[in-house]
Formats: C-alpha cells, structure tokens, sequence
C-alpha cells in the first residue's frame, strides 16, 4: 500500500473540519426565512400573529402568553393562530375559536362581563373597603378637643 505524502493528511483534515463547520452552521441557522427578507404581506401577517399571541395565555404556563412561552403546546397555539390568520380569519374570529375552544381562561386580559366582574371590581371593592375602615379607625381614636391627652 502506497503511503501519502504528510501534507495531504493536512489537507485531508482542513477540508474535514471546514465541512463540518459548514455542516453545523447549517444546522444552527433557522428554519424560517428572517423577517427583512419576508415580503410585506408576510411581515404584516406574523406582526399580526405576534401582537395576536400576546393576548392569549399559554394553558400550560398560565402566567405567560404564548408569546412569550416555550411550552409546545404554545408553540402548537402560535402555529395555529398563524394558520387561521393566514387562512383570511380576522382577529376577532381567532380569538373566538380560542375561546370556544379553550375557554375564557385563553384570553390573557378577560373581557368586562357577568363572570368576571368580581375579578375586575374585586381589587377595586376591597381597597375602598380598607381605605374605608382606616379612615373610620382615625376617626374614632381622634383625640377630642377638650381632652388634655
């Protein structure tokens, strides 16, 4: 067997790790197109996709969006709502498929309505009920007028 010479060894492994650079570059970059290369239509449709997915709470993390979540079930929930948005649904009409769907508990800011009234008056009933026993408390231990304390 014929042995090469040292410098194609070199050469052998320069083109090896250059292939194997390119490869994991490859691998890293992402699966979608970048947003300045998308054409305006698609832009304008992922913005909306985006502001859409800020509205809506991921199920999973319940204190998230499914914007800001990296639970898959967010992810499936964001796909979704690009596919409908996509499809022609206006903005309303996705909410409303994830609100049949899923429940009031999808919108991350619920509607003013019957069932959640008590979750928007509530903070707002108990702190004048506080501010209302405190001023009734300084009232009461106000020192009168005539009294030498």
């Amino acid at each position: 067997m014929r042995e090469h010479p040292r410098w194609m060894h070199g050469l052998f492994a320069a083109v090896l790790c250059s292939w194997l650079v390119s490869w994991a570059q490859a691998a890293d970059a992402p699966a979608e197109p970048r947003p300045d290369s998308l054409a305006p239509h698609e832009a304008r449709l992922d913005e909306r996709a985006q502001r859409l997915s800020a509205e809506l709470r991921c199920l999973v993390c319940q204190n998230q969006t499914i914007a800001d979540s990296q639970a898959e079930l967010a992810m499936q929930l964001k796909r979704e709502v690009r596919q409908q948005l996509a499809r022609g649904a206006s903005d309303q009409q996705v909410r409303d498929f994830m609100v049949q769907r899923y429940g009031e508990f999808v919108l991350y800011r619920p509607p003013l309505n019957n069932a959640t009234v008590w979750l928007w008056g509530g903070p707002l009933l108990l702190l004048a009920l506080g501010l209302g026993v405190l001023v009734w408390q300084l009232l009461r231990h106000r020192p009168e007028e005539g009294d030498p304390t």
